[in-house]
């Protein structure tokens, strides 16, 4: 992603819509993750931007590391007082079997060897850790966003499903999401000429916030949406 569009992430996951809601998804499957007796130790949240999803982590107890390519997104991540490396997804920095967690949210579609990133997901995952992944789905919906921010393609759930179990890791969760703004979002994506990151009306965003927060209540997650999300551990 380019050091423009991470400076825009940056400025808006604390309030655009679809930032909120993802740290909403997240901080579900973590409580879940410990309502199960997963107890929160070491994470690595690969990808990690401007810090947003690590601070997420951080607050329910775990131990997080936010692991960032570029030098704009890891210099928001310090100025706001995580851990951060500067590190390549597809060779992560960190020892075999070290992780409780691996939080990775749209990360493999920005490589062409995404089963290289998958891989060091497991490795450095203890065995019965958890991957929580998300990645943009279906290349219905292939758009010059996608350009913008260095998508190498979308996926299905077929696709996502073989490169994880491939990497050596076991599937336990494949659901939908972002499923009732995908008329929108198809229609935005027919018109966009770059990046959908942008300021909103705060109407707007509102609006689009409590739509997407419904998806919560409503049986909807095995219908098409804009994203894929995924739970998966390694063995033991």
């Amino acid at each position: 992603m380019e050091a423009t569009e991470i400076r825009k992430l940056a400025a808006l996951e604390d309030t655009h819509w679809w930032y909120r809601e993802r740290r909403a998804l997240l901080a579900r499957s973590l409580r879940r993750l410990a309502a199960a007796g997963a107890r929160p130790g070491r994470a690595l949240d690969v990808g990690a931007a401007g810090g947003g999803n690590t601070r997420v982590l951080r607050a329910h107890g775990w131990r997080p590391l936010a692991l960032e390519y570029s030098a704009d997104g890891a210099g928001v991540a310090r100025e706001r007082g995580l851990d951060v490396i500067r590190a390549d997804a597809r060779h992560l920095p960190v020892g075999s079997a070290s992780l409780g967690l691996v939080v990775a949210f749209d990360i493999l579609e920005h490589f062409d060897e995404d089963h290289l990133a998958a891989a060091e997901i497991r490795r450095t995952l203890r065995p019965g850790g958890t991957a929580l992944i998300a990645v943009p789905c279906d290349m219905a919906l292939w758009s010059a966003h996608d350009v913008a921010v260095g998508h190498v393609r979308r996926y299905d759930r077929e696709s996502l499903r073989a490169v994880v179990e491939k990497a050596g890791l076991v599937v336990d969760e494949l659901w939908s999401w972002n499923v009732l703004l995908r008329p929108v979002a198809a229609w935005r994506r027919r018109t966009s000429t770059g990046s959908d990151l942008g300021d909103l009306h705060p109407l707007v965003n509102l609006g689009l916030r409590t739509v997407v927060t419904a998806e919560r209540y409503l049986p909807v997650r095995s219908l098409p949406g804009v994203s894929l999300m995924l739970r998966a551990h390694r063995p033991t």
